[in-house]
Order: C-alpha cells, then sequence, then structure tokens
C-alpha cells in the first residue's frame, strides 16, 4: 500500500513523532528510492521557502518535505501551507509534526478533510506509559524482556523518553538472550534515579540501616539528595493510593490509578506492616524533607536522613506495640 501524498504526525511526544517521520521516509522510498528530503522548521521559516521547495524539480525526481512544528508556525508558514494544500503537486509528499495546542489549527483541519494520513504520537508521562513503551522497545527489536527488566529500567532511566529509547537499543545492542532485572541493574543500577528508588525501598521496608548505606553511599559518589526526596514521595505516595483503592485486579487498579501493573503489585507488597496513619506522617516528614534540600535547611544530607528514620520508624509500629 503506497503512502498517502500528505501525512499528518500529531502529538507532543517527540520520540514517536521522529518515528512516525522516518518511517514515512522509508515508505516512500521503497519505491522512490532517489527520494529527495527536505525540512523546514516553524522557527526561522522565510515566507515563500515551501513553495520553492514544492515546485517541480527539473529531472522529475520525488520529492518528500517535513514542515516541523505546526503548532509554533508563524502566520507565513500556514499560509504558505494552506496555499499548497489547495493545488498539491504530484511528485511531492508532504508530512506535517503539530505537537498540541490551537494554533495552525486551520492547516490541521484543512489536512483533515483532504483526507490526510493521520499517525500519533501521544505523550508518555506516567510510569504506566513508560512500561508499554519499553515493552514495545523490547518486542519491536524481537527481544523478552521480564517485568521484573522493565520496571527497573522504567525506575533507572524514566524521567526521559528518549534516553529510556536509548537505553533499550544499548541492551538489545550489548546482551544476547532474556533480558531480566540483572542485566538491566548491570548496566544502569549506578544511575542517580536507580539509587533513588533503592533507598526508597529499603526504607519502605523499614530497614533503617540499608536505606541509610544506601543513602550515604548516593552522596559520596555525588547523587544531590533532591532526586532522592522525589524518589521516597512517589513510593510513599503511591502506597497510600493503592491502600485506598481496595481490592480488585492489579490490571485494572492501575487503570484506574494511573500506575503500572507492576507497581500496583509491588505497593501490595509494602502495604504489609503500613497503616493509614503511619504513612501519613511519612509523608509529611518527606514533606519536611522537601523543603529542606532545596534551600530551606542547612543540611540537605541530615534532612533526608532524618526523613528515613521516621518513615523506617513507622513501618510496622502497630505491630511491635
Amino acid at each position: 500500500m503506497s503512502t498517502p501524498s500528505l501525512v499528518l504526525v500529531q502529538g507532543p511526544e517527540a520520540v514517536l513523532a521522529d518515528r512516525a517521520v522516518e518511517q514515512v521516509i522509508a515508505d516512500v522510498r521503497v519505491t522512490s528510492p532517489e527520494l529527495e528530503v527536505v525540512t523546514l522548521r516553524a522557527e526561522g521559516y522565510e515566507e515563500g521557502a515551501l513553495t520553492v521547495q514544492a515546485s517541480p524539480s527539473l529531472f522529475g525526481e520525488d520529492k518528500l518535505i517535513v514542515v516541523r512544528d505546526l503548532h509554533q508556525a508563524p502566520d507565513a508558514l500556514q499560509v504558505d501551507l494552506l496555499a499548497y494544500l489547495a493545488a498539491p503537486e504530484e511528485s511531492v509528499t508532504l508530512v506535517v509534526t503539530h505537537a498540541s495546542g490551537n494554533k495552525g489549527k486551520k492547516v490541521l483541519d484543512t489536512l483533515k478533510k483532504a483526507k490526510a494520513l493521520v499517525l500519533e504520537a501521544p505523550a508518555i508521562k506516567s510510569d504506566r506509559d513508560k512500561a508499554d513503551f519499553v515493552t514495545n522497545e523490547f518486542r519491536r527489536q524481537r527481544r523478552k524482556a521480564t517485568g521484573d527488566a522493565v520496571q527497573a529500567l522504567v525506575e533507572a532511566v524514566g524521567k526521559d523518553v528518549r534516553e529510556l529509547a536509548s537505553a533499550c537499543q544499548q541492551l538489545v545492542d550489548d546482551t544476547t538472550g532474556t533480558i531480566d532485572a540483572d542485566v538491566v541493574e548491570r548496566y544502569h543500577g549506578g544511575r542517580v534515579e536507580a539509587t533513588g528508588f533503592k533507598v526508597a525501598d529499603a526504607a519502605v521496608a523499614g530497614q533503617t540501616g540499608e536505606a541509610l548505606r544506601l543513602l550515604r553511599h548516593a552522596v559520596n559518589v555525588g547523587v544531590d539528595p533532591v532526586p532522592v526526596v522525589a524518589v521516597l514521595a512517589q513510593q510513599l505516595r503511591q502506597l497510600a493510593k493503592v491502600g485506598g483503592a481496595g481490592r480488585g485486579r492489579s490490571v485494572d487498579l492501575a487503570r484506574d490509578l494511573g500506575m503500572a501493573p507492576w507497581q500496583v503489585d509491588k505497593a501490595r507488597r509494602s502495604l504489609q506492616g503500613w497503616t493509614g496513619p503511619g504513612l501519613g506522617r511519612s509523608i509529611q516528614a518527606v514533606a519536611a524533607a522537601d523543603f529542606e534540600v532545596k534551600g530551606g535547611g542547612r543540611d540537605p544530607v541530615y534532612a533526608v536522613e532524618k526523613a528515613i528514620l521516621t518513615i523506617t520508624r513507622e513501618f510496622g509500629r502497630d505491630q511491635r506495640r
């Protein structure tokens, strides 16, 4: 099936948008190996540039024009796009990207009315989205990865989707067989995000000595206390959300709570030994630490240690009475 001459890539996730554009170019090159690809960007666009680039080639080669960032397009680019769409060139494939917002809406409506192929690049924000993304990354590379490996990779590299994609590719390129949590730990276990999760896991499990040891090791190798506090807060919030959600399948709760199923399972395991009031006091302690590590206190490391001591003291508190 040939690619339509008009393509709209819409959605805010840059990694997915870039891949969609690359796939369109690859598809068109199947039938047009000598395809000329031109990229025009909204920023710095000069009036008439699209018209010039879309003009028929002297030698009749096919051309693909990528117009990037319609959501930031100046009036001149929008006017040129509307003029082109009124009389498209047969030898040109036009690909337009639009992240979000109402800017460029008339062009969007015109593209859709002209039956442009619409490719989606939805946002990848929640940990559940990122876990699904990682799972699909390995699947498209025909590699097996365990659920624990997916979890570990999201925890270690999950801040940036492009970096997450790169980490998946590295594991595919550099390893063989099934990708498990040990493999991820070997490659990414020393990262700042991974260190924060290790501290938090030990703290919510009531392991005072281990949590403090991991924190001091992290500080010694240059980890900032701020992301450690952020992970502590995230872990406790997840415990509170899952604890208040009642029973049900992990996959159903995950969908309702905006979490990944493995996060629900992990929280359920961690909830043994916790009470609602204990979680509340721990969350308050972490909020105080967050204020201190962001400039409100004199000793950020001590602030995190104090929060950890509160968390581990609250763990299993009722059982000790």
